[in-house]
């Protein structure tokens, strides 16, 4: 057995006493989606709101970028660095479970566009979608065309040291047994789990806890569903022990969605996830 399934075969447990945790807070640009629609809020602007709220990383959505070419990328990416913040991940749309191939690879093709423009920004991860089961086609072949798409797009993924974050967004990859199939299928270093911990309906805790051996980014959220759908606060003690008794190291990325304004919310939460990371 090749060390790395080795190590992936093991316990989640005894994986886990291998590592100690290290923790940074990160801020997801979605949480201002509102203002960067209606362009209040430039991405620039962005970066240095999260330096001020001391943040160490940025998980930037891309869905309103003002460019893709490098007159914005590469000034977005110095200001981030003399800043003092990361942009450590984009996060993009896909829908690796079309049904036909010409589409699928479409999306693979759009895939490793993006994956050129995290280059570009000096991240080294990509949230993806896997999509939702096309009419016609069964959950185990929409599956099977996640994974397709997704060696292709690592092998590409790889060449550029950037990893690929499946996330749990519902579809394919509405239960955590689906997407760790997936990602097992695949068998690539530069295919892991974008955790999103406000994503799973039922049993959230527990489907958490099996991902995060697969974790190469975590999203935390304002609120999240019990198992009746009723929106509750996220209990971030909770979420945060069990990340950090997984040996997960990386970002804990705010995405906020809740009511209260962002600008208002987002800046108070902040300084909370701080706290937890640098006290685990």
């Amino acid at each position: 057995m090749q060390r790395r399934n080795f190590l992936q075969a093991l316990p989640f447990s005894a994986a886990a006493l291998a590592r100690t945790p290290r923790l940074k807070a990160a801020l997801c640009a979605y949480s201002f989606r509102k203002e960067l629609a209606d362009k209040s809020l430039s991405y620039e602007d962005l970066i240095r709101k999260a330096v001020d709220w001391g943040v160490d990383g940025i998980d930037m959505t891309v869905y309103w970028f003002p460019s893709t070419n490098d007159s914005f990328l590469l000034p977005l990416r110095r200001l981030a660095y003399k800043e003092g913040a990361q942009i450590y991940s984009i996060a993009v749309r896909t829908e690796f479970t079309r049904a036909t191939q010409a589409e699928r690879d479409q999306e693979v093709k759009s895939a490793k566009n993006w994956v050129d423009i995290a280059d570009k920004l000096g991240a080294g991860h990509v949230r993806v979608f896997g999509g939702n089961v096309p009419k016609g086609l069964t959950e185990d072949q929409a599956a099977a065309n996640v994974v397709e798409c997704l060696q292709r797009t690592a092998e590409y993924a790889a060449q550029k040291g950037i990893i690929l974050g499946l996330e749990n967004h519902g579809g394919i990859t509405l239960q955590a047994d689906r997407i760790l199939q997936i990602v097992r299928k695949v068998d690539s270093p530069w295919v892991q789990i974008n955790l999103d911990t406000g994503n799973f309906k039922t049993d959230a805790f527990r489907q958490m806890e099996m991902c995060l051996p697969y974790a190469a980014n975590v999203q935390v959220k304002a609120e999240m569903e019990d198992d009746s759908g009723k929106k509750i606060p996220q209990d971030w003690n909770r979420v945060v022990t069990m990340i950090a008794n997984g040996g997960y190291r990386g970002y804990l990325s705010l995405e906020y969605e809740a009511d209260e304004p962002a600008p208002q919310a987002v800046p108070r939460l902040l300084a909370r996830l701080r706290e937890l990371c640098q006290s685990t």
